[in-house]
């Protein structure tokens, strides 16, 4: 599995066990909804500054976006 695989799985994953829309994320990070569900859909690639606020507003390491097996207690 890709990392930009792992990065669309962990990102919905965590975004909604958070009970966050695409769009309530976006807004927090300061991105485009479009490009969260871009990222979802493994579309866009991601620059290291926003894996960091994605990471921040869903209250984990940047790291854990990308890990090919995320916690389960994390999510």
């Amino acid at each position: 599995m890709s990392s930009r695989e792992n990065l669309a799985r962990n990102l919905r994953s965590l975004r909604t066990s958070r009970g966050l829309s695409q769009e309530a994320l976006a807004h927090a990070a300061g991105i485009d909804r479009t490009y969260v569900s871009a990222l979802e859909r493994r579309k866009y690639s991601i620059s290291i500054d926003r894996l960091d606020r994605l990471a921040e507003h869903l209250g984990v390491e940047p790291h854990i976006l990308l890990m090919k097996n995320m916690p389960a207690d994390i999510g």
